[in-house]
């Protein structure tokens, strides 16, 4: 399989040559990986349980972690779903690589269309899947949207979007995805939203897939599905949780095939997870600390907030040049849009995720400006 190189090995070959200015503290940008503490009810859990490590666990997950995510579909979202409807995964990231894999299987010339610029693994699926790529282009003049073609979308068996979106933070709303629902329906195909970010809105709470699909009257969520993580909302990446959630015959055969992937989480992460899942109140501690740090970023950057993520999308003149030098002069680092991107998407765009504390955010963003202002003279 021939993989591309992973956005983040790209950045080191791009500053490896580079000596950045000793007299600043290192910091980076680049990856979504939140740098709060993880709240202390899941690590207490956690540690209570370790005492379960000499038991297997289940594939499908513990009951107590179906009945957690199932509680906070019910809570944000106010769905009630069935425990058919649901699968516990291990992570994300997993499922995004090998859920195209086990769809498009038995598809001949598969086909599959995603969000450009993307999260990797997307592209590293279609590759292992050997399916035909449609990007689905997010650009200034689509307010980064996936646009509809319905006749390149009749030719797909896996559509991926990704609302809120990473890399650019654009945000469908409900009317928008209650149209692809409508298209996944009408050209029956598998459509999945990455929704990831969800529970990191600025303002209102944002409507899931699974919502639109029950308000164009697909209550049974017949070709629908969602993946969403724990990882930014409880900031507890290391616990490698998620869920995936829709179309229950599609998620019995993917049940039966993850049996043999042999994913499962280890059982104190489960108990954890389920104590994570079913609580609020700490993901809108973690939301105040975001829409502060879009604060300091309006302050200094004069940039508008979005909707939801903890990701500016920023143009400048040259990514590449750009951050190279605020790598060497400011010894910060940045990740180029077209890193993230194919086909010339997301040229002249920098990815800057606001995961710090409200001091190292606004030390980044002031180094920034003064980057940004140099470019302008």
């Amino acid at each position: 399989m021939n993989f591309k190189t992973y956005p983040f090995e790209k950045l080191n070959n791009l500053l490896q040559d580079i000596t950045p200015n000793p007299n600043l503290e290192p910091l980076s940008l680049t990856i979504g990986e939140p740098q709060f503490s993880t709240p202390k009810f899941i690590l207490d859990e956690l540690n209570s349980k370790a005492y379960l490590l000499n038991k297997y666990p289940k594939s499908s997950g513990e009951p107590i972690l179906r009945k957690g995510i199932l509680t906070y579909l019910n809570n944000r979202f106010d769905l009630d779903l069935d425990s058919s409807q649901i699968i516990p995964i291990f992570g994300t990231r997993e499922v995004l690589f090998n859920f195209p894999q086990f769809l498009l299987h038995n598809i001949k010339n598969p086909k599959m269309a995603f969000t450009n610029p993307f999260y990797q693994i997307y592209e590293g699926a279609s590759i292992a899947s050997r399916a035909e790529v449609i990007y689905l282009n997010l650009t200034p003049q689509n307010s980064f949207k996936p646009q509809i073609d319905e006749e390149e979308l009749s030719r797909c068996h896996l559509v991926i979007i990704n609302t809120p979106n990473n890399p650019t933070s654009s945000v469908m709303l409900i009317d928008e995805l209650k149209k692809w629902v409508e298209l996944a329906l009408k050209y029956n195909f598998t459509l999945l939203n990455d929704e990831c970010y969800i529970d990191l809105y600025l303002d209102k709470p944002l409507p899931s897939l699974l919502n639109a699909s029950i308000e164009v009257g697909n209550s049974s969520f017949k070709n629908i599905l969602v993946v969403n993580s724990i990882s930014k909302r409880s900031s507890a990446p290391g616990l490698r949780s998620g869920f995936i959630a829709g179309d229950e015959n599609i998620l019995k055969e993917y049940m039966r095939y993850r049996t043999y992937v042999g994913c499962a989480s280890p059982l104190p992460l489960q108990y954890a997870s389920a104590k994570a899942w079913a609580d609020q109140s700490h993901v809108d501690e973690f939301r105040a600390k975001y829409i502060k740090n879009f604060q300091i970023a309006k302050n200094i950057l004069g940039v508008n907030p979005p909707l939801a993520t903890f990701y500016i999308w920023l143009e400048v003149n040259n990514e590449i040049e750009f951050t190279k030098r605020l790598y060497r002069e400011y010894n910060l680092k940045v990740i180029p849009g077209s890193f993230l991107g194919r086909d010339e998407e997301g040229r002249g765009f920098i990815r800057l995720a606001l995961v710090y504390d409200e001091d190292k955010t606004r030390e980044a963003l002031n180094r920034l400006k003064k980057a940004l202002n140099k470019e302008k003279i």
